[in-house]
């Protein structure tokens, strides 16, 4: 039955899923690729063949996975790489997939077979793979061509005789017909040369051709460079082959500026690679001939292909009666000259200076009237239209007028008349002089009708906005705390500092002196621990009776979320905050301490330490396993106290067989590491030996170094209640419900608690 678009986009979904966790871990290959080939097949639809092609591809191309594993993968995919291509319908992206697998499979097979010679079928199908790529290698498409050209590069590549680096470690070598033996049940050498020497021809042809492809000779010229470096057998060949081959001289005909471009692109590959040859090795046998031939190559540079590509020539133009230096192009129009009107006499405004048009109608009309939208949309059209030579024009002639009008202020001082100073009387008192309350309060009586001038009223001031009440500022808070820890995903971490460039910045860093993912947690941290230092009180209620949170709780609540959505990677950012608490505990309990008026009188301060540990440890206890231990370790080793309920919490971890040892080791490290809580420790340890059979053994050793008379009497206690005899009338019971301590038929009220009580 087909397959709706839904179902296939869903398991197109899931197998990048798959993809991702290889490209994350290369030892999921084998198990990945042997999972997928039965979904990919020549039934599956194009959408997945596709996928799985490509996926085939990356994987027997990916550096990250071994070579080993490769040969022993390669031989399970050769029957789906072989039925998918068998296909009538062809498609491109499939062909093109298939191509570059086989191009990686073939050395890797060819290599099982030389090792493994009983194993026939591999061989066959690589056979078949590879004469039906050969067979339609001229019909295919470019993208496909050009992979089929990598595909015979590698045949060509095995199948001659390649360089021995190590006789004695044959699987250190590389793979050629060098490491098969002359009676090979399978390979025959005579006739693998014969294919590879008739393969390399028909590789070279594309050199021969009357028209080349531009595509096709760079694609051969690249796969050619790994042949002349590492078959010296067959390089020589090669580089006379590309010595003959000029690229201008197989240019298609008409000449246009893409097939110049493609000429120039051949000749440009093909200096590369003679230089390259050079370089590698300057004493080649052919080095004179690669040297002529690369600047033969950098001349056709500068030739033109045809003569349509030769520049213009200068043109014939009368030079009599003009500046040699700066001549006038001919037949070039004149722009015409703007008429400036003279300014008119007198006071001129703003408007009249930048008024150049004598038309009344357009000097009069006011462009204030226009929405300011409008005039955005007019103008910026206009000016993107407007002419250069008259925009220069109108800002030259306004230029000249301000200057005009500049000189003729500055030579015509003003002069107050002596008669017009003797009349000068001020109505108004200066703003820093303060008039008096009596005297405003008269001047408004007798004039109780007129207004003020807007002169005296002094400079304008905002009012102030509205207090916040006390909802909207928690809620401005939140808003806050919410933004600063959404930008903590895309703030990059502080850099790993090299010994010797720089100190890490540590417990008394300022909060803002970087602008890392660490800076903005450190001020987080602060602001809900030191910021309201002292300034928390009994919280108040809302109409519903519910306490309203502070916005230092709330930033603790984010803390606790953000530290949980990522322990193992935010360890750093949990016990940053939780030294903080305490270090702020510690500070307000002293200052209580150092305020309080009577000894007897109480200290009551709010701590938060022991609150946020224990919420802290209860959200990701359940999801630790034991191999978390050096992230659990760190944890408990770097948090400033370890009090009896972490103790309590850690002990807990027992309860789950697969993390006895998680718990054991935890506490093995405080006891060692942590002297102030080593005994709240030990005790907790005790208690799990106690309870729990399967961490008898490793916290024995544990307790026999620190408290070895405990742990014999401990020992001592649980043998006395081994031995104890239980009634015949219950063995069978016992033995029957499989009890596993035999403690648990002594419990009171349980069934075989009638005859026997615990000692």
């Amino acid at each position: 039955m087909a397959q709706s678009g839904d179902q296939v986009a869903d398991q197109i979904a899931q197998l990048n899923a798959a993809r991702n966790l290889v490209l994350g871990d290369a030892a999921f290959y084998p198990q990945i690729v042997n999972g997928v080939l039965p979904i990919i097949g020549a039934h599956a639809r194009v959408e997945l063949r596709r996928w799985g092609t490509e996926f085939l591809a990356e994987t027997f191309a990916s550096p990250a996975f071994a070579s080993a594993q490769k040969e022993q993968l390669a031989t399970n995919v050769l029957q789906t790489v072989r039925s998918v291509l068998e296909l009538p319908e062809g498609d491109q992206l499939v062909l093109k997939n298939i191509a570059q697998t086989a191009a990686s499979l073939y050395p890797l097979v060819f290599r099982h077979i030389i090792n493994h010679p009983e194993d026939k079928q591999p061989w066959e199908h690589l056979e078949a793979i590879k004469q039906d790529l050969l067979r339609r290698w001229d019909s295919f498409s470019y993208p496909v061509k050009v992979c089929c050209i990598k595909f015979a590069q590698r045949v060509v590549l095995v199948q001659t005789h390649g360089l021995i680096a190590d006789p004695r470690r044959p699987e250190h070598n590389e793979t050629s017909l060098a490491i098969v033996s002359r009676n090979h049940a399978i390979l025959s050498l005579p006739n693998l040369e014969a294919e590879s020497s008739g393969l390399l021809d028909r590789i070279l042809s594309v050199f021969h051709e009357d028209a080349s492809d531009p595509i096709l000779v760079n694609a051969t010229l690249n796969c050619l460079a790994a042949l002349i470096r590492t078959r010296q057998s067959i390089g020589n060949k090669i580089i006379t082959a590309i010595l003959n081959f000029f690229p201008a001289r197989h240019a298609r005909s008409p000449v246009t500026p893409a097939v110049r471009v493609g000429v120039k692109s051949m000749e440009r590959t093909a200096r590369a690679v003679l230089i390259n040859i050079l370089k590698r090795n300057p004493s080649h046998p052919l080095a004179g001939k690669m040297q002529q031939h690369i600047e033969r190559l950098m001349q056709s540079w500068a030739e033109p292909v045809d003569e349509s590509s030769r520049k213009r020539g200068p043109p014939t133009e009368p030079t009599d009666g003009l500046d040699a230096a700066k001549r006038a192009r001919l037949d070039a129009e004149t722009p015409p000259i703007i008429k400036v009107p003279p300014l008119p006499p007198g006071r001129i405004s703003f408007a009249q200076l930048f008024t150049l048009t004598e038309d009344s109608g357009l000097s009069s009309f006011d462009v204030k009237q226009l929405p300011a939208d409008l005039v955005v949309k007019i103008v910026v059209p206009l000016l993107a239209r407007v002419d250069q030579s008259p925009l220069n024009q109108a800002v030259d002639a306004i230029r000249m007028r301000y200057q005009t009008v500049s000189k003729q202020q500055m030579t015509q001082p003003q002069q107050a008349s002596p008669e017009d100073d003797d009349d000068y009387e001020p109505e108004y008192d200066p703003m820093d002089v303060p008039a008096s309350t009596d005297d405003q309060a008269a001047v408004s009586a007798e004039l109780p009708g007129e207004q003020p001038d807007l002169v005296s009223l002094g400079p304008f001031v905002l009012p102030r906005p509205p207090p916040l009440s006390e909802e909207q500022a928690a809620e401005a808070g939140r808003g806050a705390v919410s933004r600063v820890f959404g930008m903590l995903g895309s703030t990059p971490s502080a850099p790993n500092l090299v010994k010797g460039q720089g100190q890490q910045l540590g417990f008394s860093r300022l909060a803002g002196s970087t602008f890392d993912r660490d800076a903005w947690v450190t001020l987080l941290t602060r602001l809900a621990t030191r910021a309201p230092a002292g300034l928390e009180g009994p919280k108040s209620e809302d109409g519903s009776g519910r306490k309203k949170p502070a916005i230092s709780d709330t930033i603790r609540e984010t803390l606790y979320r953000y530290i949980l959505e990522d322990f193992r990677g935010r360890v750093n950012v949990g016990i940053m905050w939780l030294n903080e608490e305490w270090y702020n505990d510690r500070l307000q309990m002293k200052i209580a301490a150092n305020n309080r008026t009577n000894e007897d009188e109480e200290v009551s301060v709010a701590l938060h330490y022991d609150h946020w540990v224990l919420r802290l440890l209860d959200g990701f206890l359940p999801y630790l396993d034991s191999r978390d231990i050096k992230i659990f370790i760190r944890f408990l080793s770097e948090i400033p106290e370890v009090t009896i309920p972490i103790a309590k919490r850690i002990a807990s971890l027992a309860k789950d067989p697969e993390r006895v040892s998680l718990c054991v080791q935890s506490f093995m490290y405080l006891i060692m590491f942590r002297p102030p809580a080593r005994e709240i420790c030990l005790d907790a340890l005790e208690e799990v030996y106690q309870n729990y059979e399967e961490s008898r053994p490793s916290a024995s050793k544990v307790l026999s170094r620190w408290r070895p008379q405990r742990v014999e009497q401990l020992q001592a206690e649980q043998t006395t209640l081994v031995n104890r005899t239980v009634d015949p009338r219950t063995q069978g019971a016992a033995a029957t419900n499989g009890a596993r301590d035999p403690r648990i038929a002594h419990i009171p009220g349980s069934q075989s608690s009638s005859d026997t009580t615990v000692a």
